[in-house]
């Protein structure tokens, strides 16, 4: 299995209104970065891959350059009873230890 493969399943095994850092996700898998979970995120096409349940280490959302995925991540993890404080941090007990 690739390396996006396994990123894949693990991101779609964070379970419902809980996040995990790229960070959390990178150390779980044989020489995988932080930034490598990100961009298997940036090349998700459509499918069952729950992505907006991977923040930064801050446990926040990252700005994306294109598009509004930020603020659709935002309403998506809203959706699921993430909270948000002022600053735009989730409260950790929303953060899955795997």
């Amino acid at each position: 299995m690739g390396t996006y493969q396994n990123i894949y399943k693990i991101v779609k095994s964070i379970p419902h209104g809980r996040v995990m850092s790229y960070g959390q996700i990178a150390a779980m898998i044989k020489s995988c970065t932080p930034r490598m979970v990100g961009y298997a995120m940036a090349a998700l096409k459509e499918g069952d891959v729950p992505w907006w349940r991977v923040v930064n280490a801050q446990l926040k959302i990252s700005v994306r350059k294109s598009g509004s995925h930020d603020s659709l991540q935002k309403v998506l993890l809203e959706k699921e009873g993430v909270k948000f404080g002022p600053t735009g941090k989730i409260n950790s007990s929303f953060r899955y230890n795997f």
